[in-house]
């Protein structure tokens, strides 16, 4: 899993809990990294899941809610990082729709060995947009947060229906429909 990910979470949690709780779950956790990371590196996704549910057990939040929240401040991450990819899309549906086949694959040329979701999109009208995840790493919950966010940004409020095609949560379909204004 890739650096940003891991910098981005504990900037996170560092804003809304303090430096104190950072150092303590680097330093009570035994991960392989030390709790080392930069934004360019790669490590275990396995560590991403012991600072999540260690997280969740600190601070007593669940961890969909968590991960929720995590992918809503996340997509500030993205865009102070890259943020010309959002600034060429001329709507939400638009964006959304780029990631798998535009964004993932300019990101790739930077990060060659980095493992990104797959998202199958499809209109359906011009007011609904269907959006098919898959990832065997089963976070579907920041995803949401993620698009959420995307839509808060474009302006472009919709209802987001969720259902689990698998049922451990590695292909997610959301249904997005445009709010009638």
């Amino acid at each position: 899993m890739k650096g940003i990910i891991f910098t981005g979470f504990l900037e996170m949690i560092e804003q809304k809990f303090g430096y104190e709780l950072v150092d303590e779950m680097l330093t009570e956790n035994d991960l392989e990294s030390k709790g080392v990371y930069t934004s360019i590196g790669t490590y275990n996704y396995s560590e991403m899941v012991q600072l999540i549910v260690d997280l969740s057990a600190r601070k007593e939040i669940a961890i969909p809610i968590l991960l929720k929240e995590y992918g809503k401040y996340f997509f500030d991450v993205l865009y102070n990082t890259y943020p010309h990819f959002f600034k060429t899309a001329p709507s939400a549906f638009v964006f959304l729709e780029s990631i798998s086949n535009h964004i993932h694959i300019e990101i790739k040329k930077i990060y060659p060995k980095g493992e990104f979701p797959v998202f199958e999109t499809k209109m359906i009208g011009q007011d609904t947009l269907e959006m098919i995840y898959y990832s065997e790493r089963k976070m579907a919950d920041f995803a949401e947060g993620l698009i959420i966010r995307t839509l808060n940004y474009f302006q472009e409020p919709c209802s987001i229906n969720r259902e689990n095609i698998k049922e451990d949560g590695s292909i997610v379909k959301f249904l997005l429909v445009k709010n009638k204004k």
